[in-house]
């Protein structure tokens, strides 16, 4: 029985850091092609919804996961929309280092809105790592103040925002399903792609990219989601900082993207927040 629970555990581990992994390359592949935002959300929007689809399928939760998803289920789904229709133009307009860092602060926000909305009581070395956390996103964006690169700041500190409320719906209604919601706020910003965007104009080689992007997404999406009913929430979102320090480096071999000195102050200065906010007390 133990080396079952050790083994459910090792397992859980794995599935956290898969997810950690794959979500660190959104940046490449949004930069890596020449379709625009609107494009990319499209086909990744498409892919995605039609993996996580198959998925439920396989699993026989289909029903569970779009027809029961209930109120909070719908939230999740349009505050998740509202927060990829930053997060892709987010990599066009900034750096992947920039966006990666500011986005690292989500569960370090969330707190501080699950605080104040549902008022879930918080230690105060949980609030003392949210104004730590904001004060470096206050630095990183400082960097980008009259440049181009601001605007895609300002949309990856609304993406936090919108993923650290998606963290306290979940708080407050635990049963609320994860594949059918994820699928679906892709599902809603199809019409948007195809009014705003062209995504039918893109090249068929970048249309393949964006489908092993939309794959990639749905496997992090569930292996995230199957990792985290097996470990802690604290190690949870521990291993899932892996993303951050990644993201850049990946941007850097790619791109050679190389960030600047306030993105590197402002984004230890989240890390740490973070890492210290998702430690356990003695």
């Amino acid at each position: 029985m133990k080396k079952a629970l050790q083994s459910d555990y090792y397992l859980g581990v794995l599935f956290v850091m898969i997810a950690a992994v794959t979500y660190s390359t959104a940046g490449l592949f949004t930069k890596g092609v020449e379709a625009g935002s609107w494009e990319v959300i499209f086909w990744r929007g498409v892919f995605a919804a039609a993996f996580t689809t198959i998925w439920t399928l396989q699993r026989g939760t289909l029903r569970q996961n779009f027809v029961g998803i209930g109120r909070s289920g719908w939230a999740v789904a349009v505050v998740g929309a509202l927060g990829t229709a930053a997060f892709i133009p987010a990599f066009k307009l900034s750096t992947i280092a920039n966006v990666s860092l500011i986005y690292a602060a989500a569960p370090t926000i969330a707190v501080l809105l699950a605080w104040f909305v549902i008022r879930e009581s918080a230690p105060a070395r949980m609030l003392v790592g949210c104004a730590c956390a904001l004060l470096g996103v206050g630095i990183i964006v400082s960097g980008s103040v009259g440049q181009v690169s601001l605007g895609g700041d300002l949309l990856a500190l609304w993406m936090t925002v919108a993923m650290a409320s998606i963290m306290v719906i979940y708080r407050k209604f635990p049963n609320t399903p994860g594949a059918g919601p994820s699928a679906l706020q892709s599902l809603l910003l199809l019409p948007a792609a195809l009014v705003f965007g062209d995504p039918f104009d893109v090249d068929s080689g970048e249309i393949f990219v964006l489908a092993a992007f939309g794959l990639l997404f749905a496997i992090a999406s569930v292996t995230l989601a199957e990792g985290a009913k097996r470990i802690p929430s604290g190690q949870t979102a521990l291993l899932s900082t892996l993303e951050t320090p990644l993201a850049p480096i990946l941007a850097f071999a790619v791109f050679a993207e190389l960030p600047t000195v306030t993105t590197v102050l402002g984004g230890a200065i989240v890390l740490f927040a973070v890492l210290n906010s998702t430690r356990k007390d003695r």
